[in-house]
C-alpha cells in the first residue's frame, strides 16, 4: 500500500527525505534513486598481510572489488540519533529488496533504541512503528500489524499509511467493520486513494449480505477528520511517482464516464430507430461518435438512420468508415449496398451485395436484393442502349 509512513509537512528534517520504506504497492520511495546492497565485512583471506594483500606468483598484484555504496545508511532520518537512523535506513533498503524479515528487525531495534535513548520524536517513532506494521502486513501477520499501525496513530492521528495499513489488515482477518471505517477515515484525508474507495465498494457489499439493509447501524463511529489535517496533507509536495498515479487514475476515470456516457447514447439511439424516429436517433449516434470513434457499430447504426431519411451519400460515408475499422463487416457491406441503390450505382450495389454472400452466403436480404440490383442494373444498361444514337 504505497510507500512507508513519511513525516507530515514542516515537521523537522524528515519531509521530501528518500529514507522510506515501500509498502505494497511497490513504488519507489520519495528522491527517488535505488540504494545498493550494504558492504559485508569478509575475514582476511590468504595472501592478506598487516591488512596488506601480498603479490601471489608471477609477481602482479591482485585487483581490490569495487567497494560497495552504503552512503544511504549515513541519510538524514528526521530527528533519530545517527546510530538509530542507520538501523533506519538499513530497513527501508532491505524492504525495498523484499528482505521483510531483516527489515522488521532493524525496524524493531530502532524502536527500542528510542526508549533506551529516551528519544522523543513522536513522528520519527510513528514512521518506525508504520514500517514495521508494512513488514508484518508482507508476512502476512495482521494482528501485529494492527498493534504498531495502532501505536503509530497514537503518535501522529490520522496518518495515512498507518490507516491504510490496518484497513488491509483488518480486511484480511474479515474484520469488515473496521476495515469500513478506516478506509472511509483515508478518503476523508486524500479522496484520490483509488484503492480505498475500490475498498469500501467491496466491503460495502459484503456488509449488505451480512447485515441486511441496516448494516450502517452496525458500523464503529467514523471519526471526523480534522479540516486542519485535510489542509495540510493537500498542501505537501507531491512526488513525480503519485503525480504519474493521479495522471492515471483520472484518465481510467475519464475514460469510464466517456464509456457510461456512449453506452446511454447508443441505447436511446437504438430505441429511437425502433421506434422509427431515425432523426432523432441519428442525432444521439452523431452525440457518440466523438466519444468512442472506433466503434464500428456506431457508424452502421447511423448509417440506416440516413438511408430511411433518403440521405444516401452520407450513409455510404459512415459505411465507408465502418469497413476502415472492420473490413469484412456484414452489416457495413450490405448498408453500403443500399446506398449505392439509392445513388442509383447498381453497379457497385452489386457488387457490395456479392461481397455479403462470400462472407455467409445465409443472408436472404442480400440474395433478394442483389436480385432487385441486378434487375434495376439490367434495365439501366437497356435504357442507356435505347438513348445511344446509332453509327
Amino acid at each position: 500500500m504505497g510507500n512507508a509512513q513519511e513525516k507530515p509537512p514542516g515537521s523537522g528534517g524528515g519531509a521530501g527525505r528518500s529514507d522510506q520504506a515501500t509498502a505494497g504497492s511497490g513504488t519507489r520511495s520519495r528522491g527517488g534513486g535505488s540504494v545498493e546492497k550494504p558492504q559485508t565485512h569478509r575475514a582476511p583471506e590468504k595472501g592478506v598481510a598487516n591488512g596488506r594483500e601480498s603479490s601471489p606468483v608471477g609477481g602482479q598484484e591482485e585487483q581490490s572489488s569495487p567497494a560497495v555504496d552504503t552512503s544511504y545508511l549515513d541519510a538524514p532520518a528526521g530527528a533519530l540519533p545517527p546510530h538509530l537512523a542507520r538501523l533506519k535506513n538499513e530497513g527501508n533498503h532491505l524492504f525495498k529488496h523484499g528482505q521483510f524479515g531483516d527489515a522488521l528487525e532493524k525496524y524493531t531495534q530502532a524502536i527500542d533504541g528510542c526508549a533506551e535513548a529516551g528519544t522523543d520524536s513522536p513522528e520519527d517513532l510513528c514512521i518506525l512503528y508504520s514500517n514495521r506494521a508494512a513488514c508484518y502486513l508482507k508476512d502476512g501477520n495482521s494482528t501485529d500489524c494492527i498493534q504498531d499501525c495502532t501505536k503509530a496513530l497514537e503518535l501522529q492521528p490520522y496518518s495515512l499509511k498507518p490507516l491504510l495499513r490496518r484497513a488491509v489488515a483488518y480486511e484480511s482477518l474479515e474484520r469488515y467493520r473496521k476495515a469500513y471505517v478506516d478506509y472511509k477515515t483515508v478518503l476523508q484525508i486524500d479522496t484520490g486513494v483509488q484503492a480505498a474507495h475500490d475498498s469500501v465498494h467491496r466491503i460495502t457489499k459484503l456488509l449488505i449480505e451480512q447485515d441486511g439493509p441496516g448494516w450502517r447501524e452496525n458500523l464503529p463511529e467514523i471519526p471526523v477528520v480534522p479540516l486542519s489535517v485535510q489542509q495540510q496533507h493537500r498542501d505537501r509536495p507531491v512526488s513525480a511517482e503519485v503525480a504519474q498515479a493521479r495522471a492515471a487514475r483520472a484518465a481510467q476515470e475519464e475514460a469510464r464516464r466517456k464509456e457510461a456516457r456512449c453506452t446511454l447514447l447508443k441505447r436511446e439511439g437504438n430505441d429511437l430507430v425502433k421506434k422509427g424516429h431515425f432523426q432523432e436517433a441519428l442525432q444521439k449516434y452523431s452525440e457518440c461518435l466523438p466519444l468512442k470513434p472506433d466503434e464500428c457499430a456506431l457508424y452502421t447504426n447511423r448509417a440506416i438512420c440516413f438511408l430511411k431519411l433518403n440521405r444516401f451519400e452520407e450513409a455510404k460515408q459512415d459505411c465507408d468508415s465502418a469497413l476502415q475499422l472492420e473490413p469484412s463487416n456484414k452489416k457495413a457491406f450490405y448498408r453500403r449496398a443500399l446506398a449505392y441503390k439509392g445513388l442509383q450505382d447498381y453497379l457497385s450495389a452489386s457488387s457490395d451485395l456479392q461481397e455479403v454472400l462470400q462472407l455467409d452466403p445465409n443472408v436472404r436480404e442480400a440474395e433478394q436484393e442483389l436480385e432487385v440490383v441486378t434487375g434495376l442494373l439490367r434495365q439501366s444498361l437497356m435504357d442507356s442502349t435505347a438513348h445511344t444514337p446509332k453509327v
